[in-house]
């Protein structure tokens, strides 16, 4: 980790910071936290929700699983769609193979059309999988968020019913936690309260020069 070494961004040039962590981490939070001090958010999930209302990607979807992972609705069924390809890689690789392109190509989209809006200082990507898909590629720095296993886990089964045994299943299909705080440059406890978050994420941007950066614009549109 390069908390200490990274150097202060380059003024006038938009700042994207990766959010990655484990499940239950709270990385939706951290975001709000940010998009709060003006950062652009780019939300991996939602565009993974976008993926699979995608035509072409619904038609693979169901010419492989049938129309049994479809809802009522006709749209594909993340929940159902979960219990077949978590815990069986052949499934999940599949998947990825389906929806991992246009993922890809839609934050990139998204990134980019947030670099040319003035006031947009920070650019934040939160996106559960992005050293494991490479979308990290797009960011300047990352961010690491750590809570204490019992708190995610605690988290995970209140608000999404997920016990221990289904978080390892879907944890398997991820990075090793101790890998992925190892590749950032930030590492941010969100195990207190949301003013403790706040805090470090305006230390955060203050190392990063960030605060100074925005002052500025603001200060030449008066």
């Amino acid at each position: 980790m390069a908390s200490t070494t990274s150097p202060p961004h380059r003024l006038n040039s938009p700042l994207v910071v990766g959010l990655i962590g484990g499940m239950g981490s709270g990385k939706t939070t951290v975001a709000e936290v940010f998009a709060r001090r003006g950062a652009v958010v780019v939300s991996g999930d939602l565009a993974g929700h976008e993926a699979l209302r995608q035509p072409g990607i619904r038609e693979q979807v169901v010419g492989r699983w049938g129309r049994e992972v479809l809802e009522e609705s006709g749209e594909v069924s993340r929940k159902k769609l979960g219990a077949l390809v978590f815990g069986d890689p052949a499934e999940r690789k599949a998947l990825e193979e389906m929806v991992f392109p246009w993922i890809k190509k839609n934050l990139r989209g998204q990134i980019d059309a947030a670099k040319v809006k003035a006031d947009a200082a920070v650019i934040l990507l939160d996106a559960a999988i992005m050293l494991e898909a490479g979308w990290n590629s797009a960011c300047d720095r990352l961010v690491f968020v750590e809570v204490p296993r019992e708190v995610r886990l605690k988290r995970l089964l209140d608000q999404r019913g997920w016990d221990e045994k289904e978080v390892a299943k879907r944890e398997q299909a991820q990075m090793p936690l101790d890998e992925k705080r190892n590749r950032a440059d930030e590492v941010l406890d969100n195990s207190g309260s949301p003013d403790e978050v706040d805090r470090q994420v305006e230390r955060l941007l203050e190392r990063w020069g960030v605060e100074q950066s925005r002052r500025k614009k603001e200060k030449g549109k008066k």
